[in-house]
């Protein structure tokens, strides 16, 4: 039998055993509950829960549900997490394809330093052995997106400095519905979704299928697509077993998706972008990126009177192949060695014209030197693993006490096998010299974690009082396969607690203030020396929510003092990383500071049309406080006072709508601050910023009722194209305007 599936087998087994021991003891212990103090399974999936009550939590939270989703029918992760305050992003592709998320200042470079999450479970290829998440969930397929940061962050690991990304996916409903989903648009867009539930009896069974493809917005020079197309099939199957004393849940979620897209690493100087922002030059156009995902998740649910414990087994397997242009044919001239980046800043310098001339295929390859090199970044992942949480309930004296408690085991592995070709370009088309590929990296990380936290929360008159603390116990293991490094290897174990303090105090019904103080971390990776540190802050926030049904108020300041922060060399970072890909790098101490803000609202303009708006605010400051000299790409030269790359001082987002019974239009205005492309000097990016930039999206839609829904959007209104990034190796532009026309019917 398959090794993988032998490990599925015993992960699903100790989730089975786990419930089942649970079970027993609690039918020993508990009285039978009424129907009003069950609790919903859904709500376990979620981080923040359901937008109808105000949230005691100390914390920043932020859910955008279905309804919200579906006002702007985004694809793209950043253009919803627009709407989120204190979350900063670094754009590539347009689409969303390859997200760079970051919370509350921590560099968003490939969203490694949060938690993401899909229903609960960590959802990156290897979210301790390779974080870097170049896989993301389809996010046109969820029905509910949270945003949650602060001291409760202790329960979502590995990431606790920054904050926790969870999607949830459609559940499986008691009813009998279904839907489908089309549109079309600019550059040959598409969507087909659909899916289809029903139910026999305590049995529920879901199928969920989508499928998104375009050609592309940009235009190589060679001729060519520079579209992608995704798919992406879900099914679930639900059984709901109810008792005298307790109500059951189990569920089994099987999930495949895969993309195929013509992307590449390779941008722009900045004259070329001023001429034609969309262009892609001819050494690009061998790019693509190849994945596939395979899911596997089986969910048990126990409820009580005055607990309920969720487990959930579960293994996630990603391959992907890169092929894209890495750079030019090393020598033994040190005269001719430069990076991508180095040619793309200062195209008419030297002998960086000549290798200008030949990405752009207006000079054919002569000598050795001027041949480029097309890797294949191959890797193969597997993240498995079985959690447990139990939520108890239960008065000690005057004092309530919720307590939330949790234990995973959780494995992950990455394996790398890249390799590379040499290639000349003739006539502006690439062509292969026929020597031997090279094999450039092979290697294997592998981590296996136990993590426990626990959570008190003691309800006393106005006060909500939280203790907690979070562990992470990590065995990690790396080795080199490349013949001849047999000897490079390592094994270590890193152990760390993570307490947290809280407090919320209700001023009334419909309104609070909260603080919180907890310890974060970030891991090192297996393949990193002990000498590299792991990353290691001090957060505190103070905050003030107000809730009604029609109006949220939020307003939080917080503070992150970093022992250590720490960076690593990805491909997507710089040219120069591909060489010590992973390495990580140490900076020592660091502050950030900021202020979230936002505001959500409606009033009536007649009987029959309200307008909704929400206004979003963020401000951020973060800064080195120690001066060094560093030679990766991100840092260079740095002084105390310099400001972190790719973060944005301020950050704006209104969404203000018109709604009618039948109809409704939405426009949501984002604006995002300047950033800096790298932090100190002496490196290619060195006093360079992306551009500020405004953006409006429109939506509207349609309702026939009875025969379905017309929707129409809008996406960057205003046509306007800016440097939304100079990573990875030169300028990339922002999403050009499109428009989309789609029809939807649900039964």
């Amino acid at each position: 039998m398959n090794k993988n599936i032998k490990s599925l087998f015993k992960m699903s087994a100790l989730s089975v055993g786990l419930s089942v021991a649970v079970n027993l003891s609690a039918q020993e212990s508990q009285t039978p509950n009424t129907d009003d103090d069950k609790g919903d399974y859904e709500n376990r999936l979620l981080i923040v829960g359901q937008n109808n009550t105000l949230n005691t939590e100390a914390g920043s939270a932020t859910i955008i549900d279905e309804v919200q989703l579906e006002k702007y029918e985004f694809d793209d992760i950043h253009r919803i997490l627009a709407q989120v305050p204190g979350v900063n992003i670094r754009q590539e592709d347009g689409y969303g394809l390859r997200p760079n998320i970051g919370f509350r200042g921590v560099t968003p470079e490939r969203s490694k330093k949060i938690n993401i999450l899909e229903d609960g479970i960590l959802i990156g290829p290897a979210p301790y052995s390779a974080p870097a998440a170049y896989y993301f969930p389809m996010v046109s397929r969820m029905t509910s997106v949270e945003v949650y940061k602060g001291p409760s962050a202790i329960l979502y690991g590995p990431n606790t400095v920054a904050g926790t990304l969870n999607m949830l996916t459609r559940q499986v409903s008691q009813d009998n519905e279904g839907m489908v989903d089309v549109s079309y648009g600019s550059d040959a867009y598409s969507k087909f979704h659909g899916y289809a539930i029903h139910n026999f009896d305590n049995l529920g069974v879901l199928i969920e299928g989508i499928n998104l493809q375009s050609d592309g917005f940009k235009t190589l020079d060679s001729g060519g697509d520079t579209g992608f197309d995704k798919k992406d099939i879900t099914t679930k199957f639900r059984y709901d077993l109810k008792g005298e004393q307790f109500d059951q849940v189990f569920e089994l979620k099987l999930g495949y998706a895969d993309e195929l897209s013509n992307e590449t690493y390779l941008g722009l100087t900045d004259e070329d972008f001023a001429l034609s922002p969309f262009r892609r030059y001819a050494a690009s156009q061998l790019g693509e990126m190849d994945w596939q995902h395979e899911q596997v998740q089986f969910n048990h649910f126990l409820q009580g009177e005055n607990f309920d414990i969720t487990t959930r087994a579960y293994r996630n397997d990603f391959e992907r192949a890169w092929r894209k242009l890495n750079n030019f044919r090393p020598s033994n001239n040190p005269a001719t060695q430069r990076s991508l980046q180095d040619i793309l800043s200062a195209p008419s310098e030297g002998i960086n014209a000549i290798y200008y001339q030949v990405l752009t295929g207006q000079k054919d390859s002569e000598g050795l030197f001027e041949q480029l090199l097309i890797g294949v970044n191959d890797r193969t992942f597997y993240s498995q693993g079985v959690q447990t949480d139990l939520n108890l309930k239960f008065e000690w004296g005057d004092i309530t006490h919720n307590i939330k408690t949790g234990i995973r085991y959780h494995e992950d592995e990455i394996e790398r096998f890249h390799t590379e070709d040499n290639f000349n370009m003739v006539s502006g088309i690439l062509v292969a010299t026929g020597a031997e590929t090279a094999i450039t990296t092979a290697n294997t990380e592998r981590s296996k974690v136990w993590s426990i936290y626990l959570k008190d929360t003691l309800e006393l008159d106005q006060w909500e009082l939280t203790f907690g603390f979070r562990s992470e116990i990590i065995d990690s293991y790396y080795q080199n396969n490349l013949v001849g490094f047999e000897n490079d290897w390592l094994k270590k174990s890193t152990t760390i607690v993570l307490p947290g303090v809280s407090a919320f105090y209700s001023i009334d019904d419909m309104s609070g203030v909260f603080a919180g103080l907890h310890r974060g971390f970030i891991p090192t990776s297996p393949k990193q020396s002990p000498e590299i540190e792991i990353e290691d802050s001090t957060n505190l926030e103070l905050g003030y929510r107000y809730f009604n049904q029609a109006n949220r108020i939020e307003l939080v300041g917080f503070y992150s003092d970093f022992d250590n922060l720490k960076e690593s060399c990805t491909a997507s970072t710089s040219s120069s990383c591909f060489s010590i890909i992973d390495q990580e790098f140490n900076a020592g101490n660091a502050e950030v500071f900021g202020l979230e803000a936002s505001w959500a609202d409606r009033f009536s303009l007649s009987n029959d049309i309200d307008v909704p708006w929400m206004l979003t605010y963020s401000y951020t400051s973060a800064e080195f406080q120690e001066t060094f000299d560093s030679d990766f790409e991100l840092w260079g030269d740095v002084s105390a006072g310099d400001s972190v790359p790719y973060l944005p001082e301020h950050q704006l987002t209104l969404d203000i709508g018109l709604e009618a019974s039948q109809w409704r239009t939405n426009l949501m205005i984002s604006y995002v601050d300047e950033m800096n492309e790298a932090a100190g000097d002496n490196v290619a990016l060195s006093g360079v910023m992306t551009d500020a930039y405004w953006n409006l999206d429109l939506s509207a839609a349609y309702d026939f009722m009875d025969y379905g829904t017309v929707y129409l959007k809008a996406e960057n209104v205003l046509d306007e194209v800016n440097i939304i990034s100079r990573r990875p190796f030169g300028a990339r532009p922002s999403k050009p305007q499109q428009f989309y026309l789609g029809y939807k019917y649900r039964w």
